[in-house]
């Protein structure tokens, strides 16, 4: 009769741990996706501040180069 006992509580801590298990890898799992999808929508934005920097900087050549002759007039 204990040994019945013992079996069966093991067995019910066993399903109550592999529940808990389960529960843990799909949080895990759902927090992965949220993050990848935040990452691959930064890419774009990285991808376009690194083109507005480029840009930025070709101004900031041609108005170096504007200042230059207006100053030798």
């Amino acid at each position: 009769m204990i040994d019945r006992k013992i079996t069966l509580a093991l067995i019910l801590a066993l399903i109550v741990e592999s529940a808990g298990v389960f529960a843990w890898a799909g949080s895990t799992s759902e927090r992965l996706e949220d993050l990848e999808a935040r990452v691959s929508s930064q890419a774009v934005m990285v991808e376009r501040l690194a083109r507005v920097e480029v840009q930025l900087e070709l101004a900031n050549a041609q108005l170096k180069r504007i200042e230059q002759k207006v100053d030798a007039l």
